[in-house]
């Protein structure tokens, strides 16, 4: 029996909080490897990314996902269960990956840094943002698929893709440059340094979102699988998934022919798909509704497909999707 599982979720994330400070109390020699670097294992490009911005030339950064595997499929290997046991800090986020999840959970790294507790998290249906909302006032129903919000630290079932709202994948940034200060406390002032500015340069990206979405045409995009709504709410925006947090989910006839329906009222001119996961879906209610399709990437790696080299650049490419789709002015 898992005994994690009865303690309150909110006393386990500020545990977590407090663990990061017990955790590394005697650790100025866990970057006493070969090249004195600190290994660092992180489960897929948004964690990389963090740890790479944040940790510079005092980190190596492995990434247990390859580019273009789908971070949801991943199953750990016995090579990285053993890159594990070899790292001196696992970067990861909760729920997103189970198999990554289990692994960390059985390996002896001292230093185990859970993104979804350096945030809050929420439940997202199919169908997120304010125009939801009103749609179950005005009905005075709970809409299928769109459940509460959960802004506390419980996880279980909550949207985990928080890096697509660069406010949220900030606070995330914060929490682990201090987990990298207190595991490396010899060159905690370079992670402090480095933290701030990838703070700033996600401050800026947010900006961005904010002017570039504020007036638009139409409030509503229509994605395959639901990894923007923390995006969507960020901005004010109404994201429809064809086939919920599921990537690899098939809709229902009916699901199909609701978002045909909704696309012609709300002025839906663009049903995005992702690169790694097939535009069949995407292309196929595109067609039959008469619609555009384009790419909205939800940076779960970056590949040559990929619109630009880095997360910033794959945000402002996806910026000027959702800026033509929806007709900024």
């Amino acid at each position: 029996m898992n005994v994690r599982r009865l303690i309150p979720t909110a006393a386990l994330a500020s545990a977590t909080v407090l663990g990061l400070t017990a955790l590394t109390a005697c650790s100025s020699s866990a970057a006493s490897d070969k090249d004195g670097k600190l290994d660092v294992v992180a489960s897929f490009y948004p964690m990389q990314y963090l740890a790479e911005q944040i940790g510079g030339d005092h980190v190596a950064v492995t990434n247990l996902t390859e580019p273009g595997q789908e971070p949801h499929d991943l199953d750990v290997s016995a090579k990285q269960r053993g890159q594990l046991e070899e790292s001196d800090v696992a970067l990861y986020l909760k729920g997103l990956q189970p198999a990554v999840d289990d692994a960390i959970d059985q390996s002896g790294i001292k230093t185990k840094v859970d993104a979804a507790s350096l945030t809050s998290m929420e439940k997202h249906g199919n169908e997120v943002g304010g125009h939801a909302e009103e749609h179950d006032r005005e009905h005075g129903e709970d809409e299928e698929g769109h459940e509460g919000h959960d802004h506390g630290h419980s996880h279980e079932g909550s949207d985990p893709h928080i890096w697509l709202d660069p406010v949220k994948y900030a606070e995330v940034a914060e929490g682990v440059g201090k987990a990298l200060e207190k595991a490396d406390p010899d060159n905690a002032k370079t992670y402090k340094k480095n933290t701030a500015a990838l703070v700033k340069k996600l401050d800026g990206l947010n900006k961005s979102f904010e002017d570039g979405l504020k007036d638009t045409d139409s409030k509503v995009f229509i994605t395959t699988h639901a990894a923007f709504g923390y995006l969507a709410e960020r901005y004010g925006l109404t994201e429809e998934a064809i086939s919920g947090l599921d990537p690899e989910g098939e809709p229902s006839a009916k699901r199909v022919k609701d978002l045909q329906k909704m696309a012609k009222a709300d002025g839906v001119t663009t049903v995005f798909y992702e690169t790694l996961v097939s535009d069949k879906t995407a292309k196929t209610m595109a067609k039959d509704a008469n619609l555009k399709t384009d790419v909205l990437d939800p940076i779960e790696g970056i590949t040559d497909k990929s619109k630009g080299d880095d997360y910033i650049q794959v945000m402002e490419s996806n910026l000027k999707a959702l800026q033509k789709a929806l007709g900024a002015k």
